[in-house]
């Protein structure tokens, strides 16, 4: 038998597959969302995906508090550029 005693990962590893897990999930509950038959399912399935994306932005959260997950902020001016890009596509 294999001794898998020396098989660890750390805190952080274990956090970013936990995260993408979720954004694996939130995916395919999307999916399954955009084609249920019934009400009771859709609203089963929103509930279920919105458990999700929260336990997703719990984890992303923890993880750039711990500097695991760094985020930059956008420049006011791409952020300007990206919002006149989508407005223009929107009202085509």
């Amino acid at each position: 038998m294999e001794n898998r005693s020396n098989c660890t990962l750390s805190d952080k590893e274990i956090m970013n597959a936990l995260l993408m897990d979720e954004k694996y999930l939130a995916g395919m509950y999307n999916t399954y969302l955009l084609e249920c038959a019934t009400p009771e399912m859709r609203r089963s399935l929103c509930g279920i995906l919105n458990d999700t994306h929260t336990a997703a932005q719990k984890l992303f959260e923890e993880m750039n508090s711990r500097g695991w997950y760094p985020v930059t902020k956008a420049e006011e001016q791409k952020l300007s550029q990206a919002k006149q890009q989508y407005a223009t596509m929107a009202s085509k």
